[in-house]
């Protein structure tokens, strides 16, 4: 079984996406995602949050209730500076909501994820996985927002998108290699192949194995982002083959099973 842990969906036609290139701006549906993943050979997926709009979320979860089992979950947004749950009180097929995120990468303060606030509101989402996506110099907030809530269960997203090839990659390797010394986060391996240097990206996935270790990395493929650099099943094929020193049951687990439990599919 292979389950995409990240993956989107949008049509530029109903709301704005700021962060949207002119290359992404068509609509992608389930329709596609279906077609995509049968390709693939992916059984299941979560779809993560692309704006800030609790409406989108909920859109979101109808369509996992409507894709017959493969959007098996729904990672949507929340305003993180205030109680979580409160803003999901009407939601209609909450069963699919597994989590929640907030792009705290377009956040200038690199200390955003200590503000008091925001602990708060992080403690209060009481069961749902957060998701985050932050940048390198970010990652000592994202860390000590996990000493601030112990009990949270969080997901890096992308692996904090390594700069490889840059001067942040050694504060990179050090901010990761901290954050997952704490247990109560996984990391997902997606959204690599878009980033610049990609061809650079061995090292980098090499440090994440070594700090998480493939009971606590999970697959996603960034699609449809990621058809910048790669169609879907060439990016399904590619991490395959950066797992490929590991023992079947490594790879099963990455592949699907730490998807499974992390977002309780």
């Amino acid at each position: 079984m292979i389950v995409d842990a990240h993956h989107h969906l949008w049509d530029p036609a109903t709301r704005d996406h700021p962060w949207m290139p002119p290359e992404l701006a068509t609509p992608f549906t389930s329709q596609d995602l279906r077609r995509e993943t049968a390709l693939a050979g992916v059984d299941r997926t979560v779809l993560v949050q692309t704006v800030s709009s609790t409406a989108e979320t909920a859109e979101f979860c109808a369509t996992a209730a409507a894709s017959d089992g493969l959007i098996a979950g729904v990672v949507g947004w929340a305003d993180h500076t205030r109680d979580i749950p409160s803003q999901f009180e009407d939601l209609a097929h909450a069963q699919f909501l597994r989590g929640v995120r907030h792009q705290v990468e377009d956040e200038p303060d690199p200390d955003w994820l200590r503000r008091p606030e925001v602990v708060a509101a992080v403690r209060s989402a009481r069961g749902l996985v957060v998701d985050l996506l932050v940048r390198f110099d970010q990652l000592p907030a994202a860390t000590a927002l996990l000493d601030a809530v112990p009990d949270g269960e969080f997901v890096l997203d992308h692996g904090a998108k390594p700069p490889v090839g840059a001067d942040g990659y050694a504060a990179w390797c050090t901010g990761t290699a901290e954050l997952a010394r704490r247990e109560n986060v996984v990391c997902k391996l997606s959204g690599l192949f878009t980033l610049e240097h990609a061809e650079l990206l061995g090292p980098a996935v090499d440090h994440l194995f070594s700090v998480f270790g493939p009971d606590r990395l999970v697959f996603g493929t960034d699609w449809p982002v990621s058809t910048l650099a790669l169609d879907y099943p060439a990016v399904v094929a590619r991490t395959r083959s950066l797992l490929a020193p590991f023992s079947a049951d490594e790879r099963a687990a990455v592949l699907a099973g730490n998807a499974v439990r992390t977002y309780r599919l």
